[in-house]
């Protein structure tokens, strides 16, 4: 088939783009490269340097490629940055997704897979429980809003338009690839900073030097997995939660990498960052998943490539 991934240059798509070739598929990757990177990119794709915001560009790529599968993945994904700039987090998320399903619906594409949110769709998650598929969104980001927005119009396209589609709610993804700076990513900030001896921030969940906020943390192959099941029809149902159902704490996820690097930095506690929640965690999709990494294996893994690319 012929496979598109929005964000293809990015953490997540450029592994999506090579899963999907190592299955024989002709890809193209679009993306913009304003955070993803053109070495991301496996030389056996096309890369076409294009904003989702660009609605002409965009639809010319889908005219010209004639996919027959989308994985979009394209997101500005920071929710602190969707904070102090809703504005610009709903030109990308939402206009430019509208961009991307106009175009799929135009040109006869069989199947989206949208990269949507559950780390942040669901809003808090009480202790004790775990953001099922039957739970009710409570998006509190404008991040989460405009994944939640998006989900929304999947459904009209579906509808009216007939464009199926399969939506992933990834909780916290982690992983190779996975860029350190900036406002999201904190394992990769943290593996970075420890590595390099660094001092690393705890942001509080509650008061000061309470171990941070509870997150689910899933590697990236494991949503790399469930992202080709979904595009190649091996997944029946509408949304998966992309998870691994663990409850991890910031400051557990920072004893996992000292362990896995063998480093012991200065912690710095710091107040709840504005736009968190306190608890995220999913009840995974298991059927749809297939096997779920261990968070001490992944970590390990992950590990491995940052000190591997630091020589």
């Amino acid at each position: 088939m012929r496979a598109l991934v929005t964000g293809g240059a990015g953490f997540i798509g450029s592994h999506v783009v090579e899963a999907l070739l190592a299955q024989g598929h002709d890809v193209v990757a679009l993306d913009d490269l304003s955070s993803g990177k053109r070495e991301n990119v496996d030389r056996r794709a096309r890369l076409e340097v294009v904003d989702v915001r660009d609605a002409d560009a965009v639809t010319h790529v889908f005219a010209a490629f004639r996919p027959d599968i989308v994985s979009h993945q394209a997101a500005q994904v920071s929710v602190s940055i969707s904070t102090r700039e809703p504005v610009r987090d709903a030109e990308i998320n939402i206009i430019g997704s509208l961009n991307v399903l106009e175009a799929a619906a135009k040109h006869g594409v069989g199947r989206v897979v949208f990269a949507s949110t559950g780390g942040a769709i669901y809003g808090e998650v009480p202790d004790g429980t775990r953001a099922t598929l039957d739970t009710v969104p409570l998006p509190l980001s404008p991040y989460a809003c405009s994944k939640f927005a998006v989900e929304a119009y999947l459904r009209r396209y579906r509808h009216e338009r007939g464009l199926e589609s399969t939506i992933l709610r990834y909780a916290n993804v982690y992983g190779p690839r996975q860029d350190p700076h900036g406002e999201a990513g904190v394992v990769a900030i943290f593996t970075e900073r420890l590595l390099a001896g660094q001092p690393v921030q705890v942001n509080a969940r509650r008061t000061l030097g309470d171990g941070g906020c509870v997150r689910d943390y899933v590697y990236v192959d494991d949503v790399v997995r469930t992202n080709v099941r979904a595009m190649t029809g091996a997944i029946a149902a509408p949304i998966v939660n992309v998870a691994s159902g663990v409850a991890t704490t910031t400051r557990e996820l920072l004893e996992a990498i000292e362990s896995a690097s063998g480093a012991k930095v200065e912690i710095r506690e710091s107040e709840r960052r504005v736009g968190d929640v306190e608890r995220s965690l999913l009840e995974p999709s298991v059927d749809a998943m297939g096997s779920i990494t261990p968070l001490g294996d992944g970590i390990a893994k992950t590990v491995a490539w940052f000190r591997a690319r630091g020589r």
